[in-house]
């Protein structure tokens, strides 16, 4: 007797057409199932449909944006190098002190005032350091004193560009910006700082009342100036 063999194959069914068994199966007779459509790959949705508290896609043009942070001055890159020579890191010092002198000259080049040659003046200073940092006769103390009265002249040339600009008003973040940045650099006057310290204070004042706008802005503006101006001749003495 010959043995009759059945073997049996395993269908598979794709979820997505067992799903849409199951659907015309239940609908009632003569209704239309739309069909379902799978999202192309790579098409984006429309932004307007995000579900709430779901962040919607944003896009970022580079280059379109602008910051006054006092992290983008070349301040910021004199105070990298000596904090990196303070933790003995030389080589990374030598390279944050280039790359301050670098930003100091092109930005005192482009925006000169009275306080240009004084700039120049304590660039150069940084660059008669500059190659002792990779050597052993140099100390942190020495290069943090050089770069604060490089501070104190450089923020003094910004403030004194913006205060010839024209008005003051409109103005007041980068005047209290400029203001706190010679404010700390005059750290290094020693026993003279109080006496500049008291001429920012007062400076500070002045200009908060230029932030309003209005008629109170244009009778506080004249005060202003001159309470920057002793700021300025302030810092052209200690220098």
């Amino acid at each position: 007797m010959e043995t009759i063999r059945i073997e049996w194959t395993m269908v598979f069914v794709p979820l997505a057409m067992l799903a849409s068994t199951l659907t015309l199966a239940q609908a009632p007779v003569g209704t239309t199932i739309p069909a379902v459509k799978s999202p192309a790959s790579g098409a984006i949705s429309d932004p307007s449909q995000t579900p709430p508290g779901q962040l919607k896609d944003t896009v970022f043009t580079a280059g379109t944006a602008t910051t006054d942070s006092t992290g983008a001055l070349p301040e910021a890159q004199l105070d990298k190098a000596v904090d990196a020579l303070n933790k003995g890191d030389k080589a990374a010092s030598a390279q944050a002190l280039q790359s301050g002198i670098a930003g100091l000259e092109a930005e005192v080049q482009q925006k000169p005032t009275s306080f240009k040659d004084k700039v120049l003046s304590q660039i150069g200073n940084l660059k008669t350091l500059l190659p002792l940092i990779t050597g052993s006769g140099l100390g942190s103390g020495i290069l943090q004193k050089a770069v604060g009265l490089t501070k104190l002249a450089s923020g003094a040339n910004r403030l004194e560009g913006l205060m010839s600009a024209g008005s003051l008003i409109g103005n007041a973040g980068k005047l209290t910006s400029s203001l706190s940045g010679l404010g700390s650099a005059m750290s290094v006057l020693g026993g003279k700082q109080s006496a500049g310290q008291s001429l920012i204070s007062t400076a500070l004042s002045g200009v908060s009342k230029l932030s309003g706008g209005g008629a109170l802005a244009k009778a506080a503006e004249p005060a202003v100036k001159s309470q920057l101006g002793n700021v300025l001749n302030f810092v052209k003495g200690a220098l």
